[in-house]
């Protein structure tokens, strides 16, 4: 039995020691860089420390009862009837510290949910397996047309920020932990919540709700700029569609990209070759009726609702890395050639389901009337790759 007991306290002490040993965790709840944040990281350090001690305590009731009475062959001693004064002192007591705890955390929510007082507004919207953002027209912060991306969210710090949320297909649940709790983007309905970053950077968050294949790999970062750089940002998202060399590599993968993307995928300014706008029609081929917009897709650091990076480890970690003073700038340089995920991208291209699940058996196909759930196989040459690549780095 001794030996049972120190085992366990063993693996408890081993396990707890070991979980609290990371050095790169970016969804880290303990480490608020907002107000909103910051405001749940009041409420739940206080509680976690009372119910720390409280755990602590009934271990150590359990552990003294388990080796003081542990059977030893013993006759079974008297039962009594328990005793009235201490269950209720019992049951009174953990009543009293849930109503403490109730009082603060119903002032928490009702302050988080307050949105009379926010400056911008961010539509987003959830699908399986990626979070598209829509950025109406607001004229105070320069978007005098409107802005669509996707994968990573971008605001101005010290700005007090309304996400809209909803969901094309099934529940899905936005958590970025560093600036605010859960929300859960429901179908058919508009739930709101807050954001707001005290300074420049990166930050990570996770859908949190069960939402199929990919759930897992259905991820999002808020980028917080300064002022400034949003206005940067803001004055790219809008530029005008510029054309490809004539000749080059990037001209033959623009004509490849109107052969086969453009049908689920929008570039805004797009033009065929008879001059009219290449308009996506997503609604006729993938299974949500939206694919993520990719007019400016160079200008972010992910692709595949944010599974995947598009740049290079080493610039990917300068970009993180990067002081809060900088880190717009470099933001804002965007996917150069040298810093491109080739590997990534190109495995991406090349069969897109092999890299992120989209069906979990073939009829799934049929059940969807042949409409794809996520980007398809395409069956593309690696000559068609290589024109791909080159065009998708123009559009930045």
């Amino acid at each position: 039995m001794h030996k049972t007991l120190k085992s366990a306290v063993v693996v408890f002490v081993g396990s707890l020691v070991a979980a609290s040993c990371a050095t790169n965790a970016p969804q880290d709840t303990w480490q608020p860089k907002g107000p909103n944040a910051k405001l749940i990281d009041d409420l739940q350090q206080p509680v976690f420390a009372v119910a720390g001690i409280i755990g602590l305590i009934v271990a150590a009731a359990v552990t003294y009862t388990v080796i003081k009475y542990r059977d030893r062959g013993q006759p079974i001693p008297e039962q009594t009837h328990g005793k009235p004064a201490l269950e209720i002192t019992l049951t009174v007591i953990p009543a009293l510290i849930l109503a403490v705890v109730a009082v603060f955390t119903f002032g928490a929510i009702f302050k988080l949910a307050k949105t009379d007082d926010t400056e911008m507004i961010i539509n987003v919207t959830g699908q399986q397996w990626w979070w598209e953002y829509d950025y109406p027209v607001q004229n105070e912060f320069g978007i005098t047309s409107p802005i669509i991306s996707s994968g990573q969210l971008v605001m101005p710090v010290g700005t007090k920020v309304l996400l809209r949320e909803t969901s094309r297909d099934v529940i899905h649940s936005y958590w970025i932990p560093a600036l605010n709790g859960k929300r859960d983007a429901v179908p058919g309905r508009v739930q709101t919540l807050r954001l707001e970053a005290d300074e420049p950077g990166i930050y990570a968050g996770q859908c949190t709700e069960f939402c199929g294949l990919s759930h897992a790999n259905m991820r999002m970062e808020a980028v917080a700029l300064s002022k400034e750089d949003f206005a940067k940002w803001v004055a790219n998202q809008q530029a005008p569609y510029v054309v490809p060399a004539k000749d080059s590599l990037a001209q033959q993968g623009e004509t490849v990209f109107l052969n086969q993307c453009v049908r689920c995928h929008q570039v805004n300014g797009l033009m065929r070759a008879d001059g009219t706008p290449a308009i996506a029609a997503p609604d006729e081929n993938v299974w949500s009726g939206a694919a993520p917009n990719l007019s400016h897709l160079m200008s972010r650091n992910t692709f595949a609702g944010a599974a995947f990076d598009l740049l290079s480890k080493k610039c990917r970690d300068e970009v993180w890395g990067a002081p809060s003073n900088v880190v717009g700038a470099k933001y804002l340089a965007g996917v150069t050639e040298d810093c491109l995920n080739q590997k990534d991208l190109r495995a991406w291209l090349r069969n897109a389901p092999e890299m992120k699940p989209m069906y979990a058996n073939p009829a799934d196909l049929e059940i969807s009337n042949g409409k794809y759930r996520g980007m398809p196989y395409l069956a593309l040459s690696e000559d068609d790759i290589n024109k791909l690549v080159a065009y998708l780095l123009t559009l930045k």
